[in-house]
This record gives structure tokens, sequence and C-alpha cells, in this order.
């Protein structure tokens, strides 16, 4: 569900502040090493299929975000995965999970964990928090009133993207929607999610994606996407499962103890310039680099 042209790369990369920044300079060090220039041909290329929006598709999108919209408050599991090139060529697979809570408007729990250090995420409707238990490391930022802006405030701020941001938003389809060029079904599944679901196809400009959503509870289960001006064609799977929609969410499930004697970094991408964390194992406030 990754729609978003700015946060396209972002899936690529982290789900947290801290794994942004070092998985990034892997894959982008190793891309440079394992892509060869492509070899020119004289053949000329076959015309472009013409774009195809089925009803049937899209009206199985409309009714997901619909059910998705619905809830007041949800709880999933998240499993990530998605490769990055190496040195010698074939993609390696890296894997991330992450359970999520949301209160509708304004309050989101993302706790993640998987090839990648822990990290943990907190919005109470007035604050958005960061933190990375291995390192105690935690920042803390002004908040916007919705869950909707928050995303897009934590991603342009401070790199933070999660792949499942769709589920979460209070229109999924507009965000979807936006920029179609083809979307189309292609029959049932009865293996994914361990129920029967309904696998579809929706393009846009830059990015290619296969969906299953539950037949019967309108819910998706998996998607699997590729960007399109990706060389190598590198794959990203989302999985989502123990859905649970509407449960009761107790008042304090929107903050963590577990920060109070962490050290203070600022909320900002790690490349942004004043970007110093303290000293690993020296609680304190981040201080500002030389450039400032």
């Amino acid at each position: 569900m990754i729609q978003h042209k700015s946060a396209r790369r972002a899936a690529l990369l982290a789900l947290s502040l801290l794994l942004a920044g070092s998985v990034g300079a892997q894959q982008a060090q190793a891309a440079t090493k394992a892509v060869k220039p492509a070899k020119t041909s004289s053949r000329v290329a076959a015309p472009a299929p013409k774009p195809v929006l089925e009803s049937r598709a899209i009206d199985l999108l409309k009714g997901m975000s619909a059910r998705l919209a619905a809830a007041r408050s949800m709880a999933f599991t998240a499993t990530v995965m998605y490769e990055a090139p190496s040195l010698l060529g074939p993609a390696l697979a890296y894997t991330t999970s992450s359970e999520v809570l949301m209160q509708r408007p304004d309050k989101l729990r993302v706790l993640t964990r998987g090839d990648g250090p822990v990290s943990e995420f907190y919005y109470d409707g007035k604050t958005m928090t960061a933190f990375a238990p291995a390192e105690n490391l935690v920042a803390v930022a002004a908040a916007p009133a919705t869950v909707d802006a928050t995303l897009k405030a934590a991603f342009e701020s401070a790199a933070i993207y999660f792949p499942f941001s769709d589920v979460l938003l209070a229109d999924p389809y507009k965000n979807i929607g936006e920029g179609l060029t083809n979307a189309f079904y292609i029959g049932q599944s009865k293996v994914v999610g361990g129920t029967v679901t309904n696998m579809l196809v929706f393009v846009n400009d830059y990015v290619f994606v296969q969906i299953w959503i539950g037949a019967e509870d309108q819910l998706p289960r998996m998607l699997r996407a590729v960007f399109r001006d990706d060389p190598l064609r590198l794959r990203h799977q989302l999985e989502l499962a123990n859905w649970q929609l509407d449960p009761v969410v107790a008042a304090d499930a929107f903050a963590s103890g577990k920060t109070a004697g962490a050290a203070a970094i600022a909320f900002a991408h790690p490349a942004a310039p004043g970007f110093t964390p303290p000293a690993r194992g020296k609680p304190g406030a981040a201080q500002p680099s030389k450039n400032q």
C-alpha cells in the first residue's frame, strides 16, 4: 500500500528513525556495485498495454477502504519482507514485524522488531515519540491532531515511514486510488491469511501492487509490490494478520514509561544537519554539530 511518491523508497529501508540511516547506506552502496549498465538494444519496444480499470477491482478496493475507515480502533500484526541488492547480484531479503494499535482520530502505537534495531513509536494526540530500546535513545516532538497528519509529519521530519500507513488513514481509498492507471481482478485464493481472499492488482505511475483481500471480512491480508522505476525489480511484501476491529483500548496504551531514562535526541532525519546522537550509554541531550 505504498502509494506516496516521496515515501516510496522509505519502505525499502526502515520502519524507524534509527534503522533508516544504517540500512539505507548499505543498500545504496550495494546497488551501486551490483547494477551493471544496461546493454543497448536495436529492438523496437512493444507498445504499452492500454489502461484497464475494472469496476470489480475498484469496488473491492473501495469496500476494503470502507471497512477500515468504519473502525474506531484497530489492532493487527504487520510483517514486512523487502529485498535489497547484494554485492554478488541476487537480492537479499530482510524482514520486520510490527504490532500495531490505533484509535481514531489521534492515537497510534507501533512496536517493531526484525532484521535491525527494535523500535517503538507512540502518538498520544499531542506528541509523537520514537524510542530505540537497545540504544536507549528517545526522540519526542509535538504532533498534529490526527493520525493522518502525524504519519505525514513523522515521515517529513524524521524519515519514519510505515509500509502499512494506508490501512490507518481516515480514507484509505483516497490515497490508493490517486493516479491509478490499472486495476483488475485475478481470482480467489484459499491459502493466504488462512481464509478465502480475492486477488487483484492495482497500478499507478510508481508502483505495481498485487493485493489479497478477505472475501468475507474485506480486510487486506497480503500485498506484494514492485516499484516501476526500480531497474532491479526488487520485491516488497506486506502480510497483515491477527486483525481486531474496535477492540477495547487501555487509556495508557499510547505511551511508554521506558523512555523516562533514555537519552534525548532530535526528532529529525539521522542525516539532517545538527543531528548528533549522544555517546552510547550516556543519557543526555543531543549536542549540536559544528556546522550549526
